[in-house]
């Protein structure tokens, strides 16, 4: 088995054994792609309260560094906002396509997510609160994506209980 095919199975493991039994058992009016698209907008936010904690405690002196770190919460918005205008894609009931368009996006948040953990947990004091919101930011991403991933439940039909659409004689009995 290659490395790639390891990858695959392990993220298609996450996806059908951790992340599609809980969008399962997500309230109906609250579907996992709503799930998931939360999640990513706490991690636009989360990212933008660690962008402004470091220039808050740097005193803003970079302004090299500064405009890098806004152009990048800049890209995740704008993948944010596409990530939205793909909702029309997830039918109930249906295959997800984004499981296949999204892979390669979730299988590389694994391993930053990852490296942002040993980061924070490994970043010195003084900068520990913006270093910690930046890896919650990217824990919540990586979820985000597996929910969004996940295939959405068929609609659910009620038993319409009408009287007319009864019938009253039996099968087979003649008249």
């Amino acid at each position: 088995m290659t490395v790639g095919q390891y990858i695959t199975r392990a993220d298609n493991w996450l996806l059908d054994e951790l992340c599609q039994p809980l969008a399962d058992r997500l309230p109906e009016r609250f579907s996992a792609f709503e799930a998931g698209m939360s999640c990513q907008l706490g991690s636009v936010l989360l990212s933008a309260v660690s962008i402004i904690a470091v220039f808050v405690m740097t005193g803003m002196r970079d302004f090299g560094d500064m405009i890098f770190n806004v152009l990048v919460w800049c890209l995740c918005v704008t993948f944010f906002i596409g990530l939205g205008r793909l909702r029309v894609l997830v039918k109930p009931g249906k295959p997800n396509p984004l499981r296949l368009m999204l892979f390669s996006v979730r299988v590389l948040s694994i391993p930053f997510t990852l490296y942002v953990l040993y980061q924070a947990l490994t970043s010195p004091p003084s900068f520990g609160m913006a270093i910690w919101f930046n890896a919650f930011s990217n824990v919540v991403f990586a979820v985000g994506l597996y929910l969004i991933s996940c295939h959405p439940r068929p609609p659910y039909r009620r038993a319409q209980d009408d009287v007319w659409s009864r019938t009253t004689a039996r099968q087979g009995s003649g008249f």
